[in-house]
């Protein structure tokens, strides 16, 4: 017979810290939802939401309509020109070059998006727990610098970083052997997590700085080290940052074109860069973005719809004091 392991249970003491906690991040949050709630402010949010949702249904809408009507016609003038095809769709799924079509290049965003969003949240909710609860020297000074990179443009960063990648050393230390050798994937996924962590970072520990300090001091007091007190009690009270911030990196990493156009090449390249591809030399077959468009936002509105909850609780929690 197998060995039934012991579950460690947090004793009553930390139990009930670790509820007085999630009771102080929550009623903050309640507040600024029931002020946000008024008349106004749904007549407003109607208003903004039908204004962002009229180009967004044009885009749909032409989307079937034949290339001719889309060029000549406004999308408005469907049912004087009704004729809806799906000419657009199997025409973007068709497209590609030599090396890719448009399902590898659906497969390559989500192999470049998933790692570049799951590396800087667990890095930058690691420093974030260190610059919020960890004494130790030069701690201000790292932060402030941490917090200055936000400042500077990535394209700054782009010469620098292809340089490394091909030569694999800096200041002329050797690193690796040569990054790219390693695969296209390494790349990107380095570049987009260099560019995350500053913010990540400066966001979680705005977060996390916010747990009150009883929780930690009631760990610590009961024996906790570092690594128990943040996977067991500031990891589950920051979750709500933390998929919030998911959002936002998924989002800027799926939609990103730049950074692919320079390190995500050839058999590795994500839909942004197909799609601008397709569309030709000089734009002529432009009409075929808006079939791509809404087949490039399937997975950033599953995954947003499915994070709702902890988005709108990440915004709201920690804006006011209390």
């Amino acid at each position: 017979m197998s060995a039934v392991l012991p579950v460690e249970v947090p004793d009553p003491t930390t139990r009930n810290h670790l509820r007085q906690g999630e009771k102080r991040l929550e009623a903050p949050a309640k507040r600024t939802k029931k002020r946000l709630t008024s008349r106004g402010a749904t007549v407003a949010a109607l208003l903004i939401a039908v204004l962002w949702t009229v180009p967004t249904f044009g885009l749909f809408v032409s989307s079937f309509r034949p290339a001719q009507e889309v060029r000549t016609t406004g999308w408005w003038t469907l049912f004087q020109n009704w004729g809806l095809t799906l000419d657009n769709y199997s025409q973007v799924l068709q497209a590609g070059n030599s090396q890719l079509n448009l399902a590898g290049a659906f497969i390559n965003s989500i192999a470049i998006t998933l790692p570049a969003t799951l590396l800087p949240l667990i890095i930058a909710s690691l420093a974030a727990y260190a610059f919020a609860w960890i004494d130790f020297r030069g701690k201000n000074v790292l932060f402030i610098a941490v917090f200055a990179l936000q400042i500077v443009p990535l394209q700054m960063a782009l010469v620098p970083l292809l340089k490394f990648f091909s030569q694999g050393s800096i200041f002329g230390i050797p690193v690796v052997t040569s990054i790219s050798d390693a695969g296209g994937y390494s790349q990107v996924w380095i570049a987009h997590t260099m560019f995350a962590l500053p913010l990540a970072i400066y966001l979680l520990h705005n977060f996390v700085s916010e747990i009150p300090a009883d929780v930690i001091e009631a760990a610590r007091v009961d024996g906790a080290g570092h690594g128990q007190i943040f996977f067991r009690i500031v990891l589950p009270l920051t979750m709500p940052a933390i998929a919030s911030f998911a959002i936002f990196q998924f989002l800027w990493v799926w939609n990103d074109l730049l950074v692919a156009l320079i390190f995500a090449d050839g058999a590795v390249a994500p839909m942004t860069k197909l799609l601008a591809e397709i569309t030709g030399t000089r734009g002529q077959d432009w009409h075929l973005l808006t079939a791509g468009a809404f087949i490039s936002i399937l997975v950033p509105l599953l995954v947003f719809f499915s994070l709702q909850r902890y988005f709108v609780r990440g915004l709201l929690a920690g804006s006011t004091k209390g």
